[in-house]
């Protein structure tokens, strides 16, 4: 399996708790310079892997409200 195929199955708290591993490795003082910005990459992709699972899920939330198959939160 790909690593982009383990990234498209990875849950969202998944691809968090990895971030999370990324800003602690960063924030040690024995990181080099180059290695903090290999990191910072690592970062940024999984952050846009991240976005787009939000807005995927937003996408499906408004598509299912339009349809008139969720009530709004403050009409239950």
């Amino acid at each position: 399996m790909s690593q982009k195929e383990k990234e498209q199955e990875q849950s969202l708290e998944e691809a968090f708790q990895e971030l999370e591993g990324l800003i602690e490795k960063m924030q040690q003082r024995e990181v080099t310079l180059e290695e903090t910005f290999a990191l910072y990459e690592q970062g940024i992709r999984k952050l846009r892997f991240c976005n787009q699972k939000i807005d995927k899920v937003e996408k499906k939330m408004l598509l299912l409200n339009e349809q008139g198959e969720l009530e709004p939160l403050g009409e239950r």
